[in-house]
């Protein structure tokens, strides 16, 4: 048994990508434990507020699903976790993915322990805070028939700060260190697997309707250099890190987050509208150009967005999302600016796929 433990989360470890560490985990603690379901969800501010987003659910007999919305939470068939406390989710909360009408999952969440109840059917239902630092990042279930011993229980404890320790390395490579967001160097690596995932959906459904687009969007703080000229560098960095706090309220949990360099951000949105993608950013816009930074006061962006087109390499999307911010940044900051909306209306000239600059009329 030890053996096997240890050969289990040696082979979880072994990964770097986020996905396939929390997929590998799940199929290591349902090998070692027999569930009947384990559910994984990951836990997003916005403001005050609290929401969760279910990330995997891993029954005995199926194959971990890919990320989703909480919404679909109580749709999920394959082991039905949400049929009563603490997995139940009224219509409201399960459309807001809130935790407010979710007490067992909160308790968890203030406690910072692990938590056992009985579900409707008798079976038992443990659920494990996940730590990422100081605080608990996201809440792992495990349903099994009868309630877990304490040295099993305690086993996942000890895996699961193992998996925070092996996290806490690659965030040492990937996080920025002053706002905490994806750096530079990581983008080309999301932006790739984000390619795949739609190429695998278009060839595994040729029938099924178009799914929404992928958006990158390119962020630049209007006049920064003459923050940190007039109020000095340590009220700049403040604003960085202020608008990067910003910015994780303003997205969804699953929209990938970087910092670029200096005072210049990238999002990447996926399965987006258009409509969805513009109302997202004009949010952060709005909330960045509300909000009362110490001492400087207001701070606005300019941003430029286009839409992420299936085989192209990262610079040629960049590249558009730069016309469209440079347009927005020459004609006023403190704006919004689609590319492909911007070409439409003859405001630029569309860029050839072998790149060539944006000519603005």
């Amino acid at each position: 048994m030890s053996h096997s433990l240890l050969e289990g989360v040696a082979a979880t470890t072994r990964h770097r990508d986020r996905e396939d560490l929390d997929r590998s985990l799940m199929e290591f603690l349902r090998e070692f434990l027999n569930p009947d379901c384990i559910t994984l969800v990951r836990l997003k501010s916005v403001g005050r507020v609290k929401s969760i987003e279910r990330r995997l659910v891993l029954s005995r007999d199926t194959q971990p699903e890919a990320p989703c919305s909480a919404s679909s939470l109580r749709q999920q068939e394959a082991c039905e976790p949400l049929q009563q406390d603490p997995w139940e989710l009224d219509q409201d909360a399960a459309e807001q993915g809130s935790l407010v009408d979710l007490p067992r999952w909160r308790d968890c969440l203030a406690r910072g322990e692990p938590m056992c109840c009985l579900t409707r059917e008798g079976a038992s239902a443990t659920i494990f805070p996940i730590r990422g630092g100081r605080d608990v990042v996201g809440l792992l279930a495990i349903r099994t028939a009868t309630a877990l011993s304490s040295r099993d229980a305690d086993l996942v404890q000890g895996i699961l700060e193992i998996i925070r320790n092996h996290v806490a390395l690659l965030d040492y490579g990937e996080l920025d260190t002053l706002t905490g967001l994806l750096n530079r160097k990581t983008f080309e690596h999301h932006f790739e697997k984000m390619r795949c995932r739609r190429a695998a959906a278009r060839s595994s459904s040729k029938r099924a309707a178009p799914s929404e687009p992928d958006w990158l969007a390119l962020i630049d703080i209007d006049h920064f250099k003459g923050i940190n000229d007039g109020f000095g560098h340590l009220f700049g960095d403040e604003v960085l890190l202020l608008v990067s706090r910003l910015m994780k309220q303003s997205f969804r949990g699953s929209d990938q987050l970087f910092r670029f360099g200096g005072e210049e951000f990238v999002v990447a949105l996926e399965h987006t509208p258009e409509p969805g993608a513009r109302i997202a950013l004009e949010r952060l816009r709005k909330a960045i150009a509300e909000y009362a930074f110490p001492q400087v006061r207001q701070v606005t962006i300019s941003v430029g967005y286009t839409r992420i087109r299936a085989d192209e390499v990262p610079a040629q999307c960049l590249e558009r999302a730069d016309a469209a911010l440079y347009y927005a940044k020459s004609s006023g900051r403190n704006s919004v600016q689609e590319y492909e909306g911007l070409v439409k209306e003859g405001r630029l000239a569309e860029k050839t796929q072998d790149g060539g600059d944006a000519e603005l009329f």
